[in-house]
């Protein structure tokens, strides 16, 4: 599989993803919307409070995964995917591999 499948593979998981959440998080504020819990003095309320929250954050790193699928796949046409853009050396396979999005090579990520 080449790198710009990998990387239109995590897109689309990406986007799968980012509608997914998006979908739950609308139910989580539906449900708290329905419901009359007082967030702050309902015990309940918490519960709610911290999985809106929760699946706010998920979302939010779903958006910005997508952002650097994005970039990367701009990388890609521009014939520097796959350098590290601290050191330009070449990014491990291995690591592309796990981490299409990767703009840096392990060195330079620690």
């Amino acid at each position: 599989m080449t790198a710009a499948q990998d990387l239109a593979r995590t897109r689309a998981e990406t986007l799968a993803q980012i509608a997914a959440l998006t979908a739950e998080f609308d139910e989580v504020v539906a449900a708290s919307a329905s419901s009359n819990a007082d967030d702050e003095h309902d015990p309940e309320g918490a519960t709610i409070a911290f999985e809106r929250q929760q699946v706010a954050a998920l979302l939010d790193q779903a958006r910005q995964r997508l952002v650097d699928v994005d970039d990367a796949l701009a990388r890609a046409a521009a014939g520097d995917y796959g350098r590290c853009a601290e050191c330009g050396r070449e990014i491990a396979a291995e690591r592309l591999a796990a981490r299409p999005q990767a703009r840096t090579c392990i060195d330079c990520a620690r």
